[in-house]
């Protein structure tokens, strides 16, 4: 398996999947969103599940374990005041209150490594419940 980048932080490795995954949603509009896992034993950052062109934000939260950490990116369409069609891409750290300590440190310090082998993220969040990643806190962000 080629590895495309390594976290220096936390020696894990982003896999190519996970760049090319993303390349995919963000040019060619395949995907939707896209839920990235750690895999502890191999030491990569992996793609956990890949959501449809047709999916949308319901189907990522519900793709989010209640008591294990995730990362996820979500492409949100929408329509200025302008009228004008617009996208944005928001990269979500999910780590929920019920996850262990350990993997919630992990994925803390992971994050900004993965962040930055994804090129082309506009926004940043942190949620540790589905309210902290509503769809009303996409919208107001996306403004």
């Amino acid at each position: 398996m080629a590895m495309a980048f390594k976290m220096a932080a936390t020696g894990m490795w982003v896999t190519d999947e996970c760049k090319t995954s993303f390349m995919e949603m963000k040019w060619k509009k395949v995907h939707r969103f896209i839920v990235f896992k750690i895999d502890e034993a191999s030491r990569l950052v992996i793609v956990d599940k890949v959501g449809g062109p047709g999916e949308g934000y319901d189907e990522l939260a519900a793709s989010l374990p209640t008591d294990d950490c995730r990362y996820a990116v979500f492409d949100f369409d929408f329509v200025t005041t302008d009228n004008c069609k617009k996208s944005k891409i928001f990269f979500i750290a999910w780590s929920p209150s019920a996850s262990r300590i350990r993997e919630k440190m992990l994925y803390a310090t992971s994050k900004e490594g993965l962040r930055r082998a994804l090129e082309g993220i506009h926004y940043d969040m942190q949620a540790t419940d589905p309210t902290e990643m509503g769809m009303d806190v996409i919208k107001d962000r996306a403004k």
